[in-house]
């Protein structure tokens, strides 16, 4: 069982006008060949089929007869005339005018047909087998061997055609020139990102009109690299540039710049940059530079990285050599801004770092509208409650989830999109797709309840917990259960306290089962190896362990996609005397949050029963319907409790919030 537990992870961050383009010159028509040459393979091939036809035996005339009917024939006296050759084959007539072939076998002995022959007074003739004309021989002989040569030599120079301007094509730049289509994207068509947009901006207004950049002294930017994770926009951004700028726009990846041979990397660079100049005032957006501008050198790589540390070389040449007044702007965009080559990113090169970070509830909100564009929508879809449900989601995933909410609305037959079809839509990129097929044994049904509604009181009764908003037993993916927690706010830092409760909400699952079933279960094992990490994080990183005490070892610049490097796992700045202080502190604080959740649950236990039942028989329920579970409790608490008495098992206890 896996419990969703949506934790939105924190975002630290730190021209003149283009006359008409020139026209690049045309390049000069390849010669035409004689026409003549076209006819040599129909020729040659004509040729050959006439030394064949000539070489091939006349056909045989008469009657085919059995060597053994053949020498009936002649014991009888009805043969008239013979020609034998000197491979066996007999040609004859018979007195009755019928003329006939046959063959001698070569096995049996020919002196006794000799002496029937003359007995019976047979006209014998010998001749020899036609072998076909000395021509058609030397045709047979000699013609394939004229073909195969005739084939290299063709091959030879279309090779040398192709290397004459091949050669220089290899080392061609593949960026892609958007010149007389010019990008039709705007600053409006990229919803949120203000902040971005500003910085970005000021690109526009120095491509635009670079004297009054001049007048005050100030120089525009070399270039302007943009980092943030997968999906943010970075390109769609870059795009925008160069449709509000109205210049050439050069688009091209990291990767299209390293081959296997060596030194085309750096030729496709001078290139790339020969084309910018060409078409100045332009902007060059390379996509993807980590591919080609990661850290040279260093222990930890092993191989050669000749070719991309040339290309890396050149392009940090060519942006240190262009002229400043060329009015050539470099856009990169990177969702490893770790690994990149420090002198890549120092000022002179790429002056500007922008952060794309994930977009905001605000900024989700605009982006769903965007997406939404050209579809029909229900009055009840309201954007800024599923923004609000989707803190952490990207803009490709905001898009992926407006797409997947109108395949459902099709499968479900209509053409309008619903709240359901988006809540539908969110489960199904959140948990996996919906597992209709996979039944439940009961007491698995009733273990997942369990399980589920102990995280659901876990988050109401919890002070800092975000609010439940929907418990399902209904297995998608690989989950068998979840719990959804919508947060009210947009969190950018978080609290002890906040931690602490969200430990607390994920021990919920295990806690509710040890209460009543006395044991665990494997359907906590997501659980605690998320809590693990949330654990270790608030020892190691965020120096809330008093043991330790106010000490960070933090991963240093931010990881877009996710993970811990195999060299920071080698690496750890500490020893393994703090690392075994740490392994204690984090297994004491995911202890502490299941011992508080256990007892939470020991006084809560009508309700978890209640909410376990009412899981059992609708499967799905809401967050309401937990809050009602806990009212009814506390009800029945204060009936059992005496005018002016104290009931000792709500003594300190949270009350669930209204």
């Amino acid at each position: 069982m896996i419990t969703s537990v949506l934790l939105p992870g924190r975002h630290l961050s730190r021209s003149a006008k283009a006359g008409p383009p020139r026209e690049p010159p045309k390049p000069s028509a390849p010669a035409s060949s004689p026409s003549w040459r076209r006819w040599l393979l129909p020729l040659a091939t004509l040729a050959l089929l006439l030394a064949i036809l000539m070489q091939a035996p006349s056909p045989r005339q008469g009657t085919s007869l059995p060597y053994s009917t053949f020498v009936g024939k002649v014991t009888s006296g009805q043969v008239k005339a013979v020609d034998i050759n000197d491979k066996g084959a007999i040609k004859g007539d018979l007195k009755n005018g019928t003329k006939f072939t046959t063959r001698i076998p070569t096995a049996l002995d020919n002196s006794r047909l000799e002496q029937q022959l003359e007995s019976k007074h047979v006209q014998i003739t010998a001749s020899q087998s036609s072998s076909g004309s000395p021509l058609g021989a030397l045709l047979v002989l000699f013609l394939p061997l004229l073909l195969i040569v005739g084939f290299f030599v063709w091959a030879g120079r279309r090779a040398a055609q192709t290397m004459s301007g091949g050669l220089s094509a290899i080392g061609r730049s593949r960026a892609k020139i958007i010149e007389t289509e010019r990008p039709t994207n705007r600053f409006d068509d990229v919803a949120g990102y203000q902040g971005v947009k500003q910085e970005i901006s000021e690109i526009v207004d120095f491509l635009r009109s670079p004297e009054r950049y001049a007048v005050a002294g100030a120089k525009g930017p070399r270039g302007v690299i943009m980092v943030g994770p997968p999906g943010t926009g970075k390109t769609l951004i870059a795009r925008a540039v160069a449709g509000e700028a109205q210049v050439p726009f050069l688009s091209v990846t990291g990767s299209g710049f390293v081959e296997m041979f060596v030194g085309v990397g750096a030729s496709r660079v001078r290139d790339l940059f020969a084309e910018a100049r060409k078409r100045a005032p332009s902007i060059i957006f390379i996509d993807e530079i980590d591919a080609v501008g990661s850290r040279r050198g260093g222990a930890a790589r092993l191989g050669g990285n000749d070719e991309r540390e040339q290309t890396l070389n050149q392009l940090l040449a060519e942006m240190d050599g262009f002229d400043q007044a060329s009015g050539i702007v470099v856009l990169a965009a990177t969702n490893q801004p770790e690994s990149l080559d420090p002198a890549l990113l120092r000022p002179g090169r790429f002056d500007r770092h922008v952060t794309v970070p994930l977009p905001n509830q605000t900024e989700r909100a605009a982006i769903l509208t965007v997406h939404a564009r050209g579809k029909t929508l229900a009055p009840d879809v309201d954007w800024d409650t599923v923004a609000r449900a989707t803190p952490g989601f990207s803009g490709a995933d905001l898009a992926n989830l407006v797409n997947e909410a109108a395949i459902n609305a099709v499968r479900a037959g209509g053409a309008i999109i619903d709240a359901q079809n988006l809540d539908d839509a969110r489960d199904r990129l959140l948990l996996g797709r919906r597992e209709s097929t996979n039944a439940l044994l009961p007491e698995e049904r009733h273990s997942v309840a369990v399980h589920e509604s102990g995280h659901a009181l876990m988050a109401a009764l919890c002070e800092n917990a975000d609010p439940v908003a929907k418990v399902t037993i209904l297995p998608s993916g690989p989950a068998l259960g979840a719990t959804e927690q919508l947060p009210e706010v947009e969190r950018h830092l978080y609290s002890e306290s906040y931690l602490t409760d969200l430990l607390t909400v994920r021990l919920g699952g295990r806690a509710a089962e040890l209460v009543v079933f006395g044991e665990g279960s494997t359907g906590a094992a997501d659980d605690l190896a998320g809590a693990t990490q949330i654990a270790s994080r608030m020892v190691r990183e965020f120096g809330l362990s008093p043991t330790l005490g106010p000490i960070g070892y933090g991963s240093g610049a931010p990881r877009y996609l996710g993970g811990e490097s195999t060299e920071d796992t080698l690496r750890r700045p500490y020893s393994e005397q703090t690392q075994r202080i740490v392994d204690e502190e984090t297994a004491r604080l995911v202890r502490q949050a299941e011992e508080r959740a256990v007892a939470l649950l020991r006084d809560h236990r009508k309700a978890l029963d209640a909410l376990a039942e009412l899981l059992t028989v609708r499967e799905t329920v809401d967050g309401s319907v937990v809050l009602d579970v806990l009212r009814q409790q506390q009800q029945q608490q204060q009936q059992q409790q005496q005018p002016g008495g104290h009931h000792p098992a709500a003594a300190g206890k949270p009350t669930p919030s209204p």
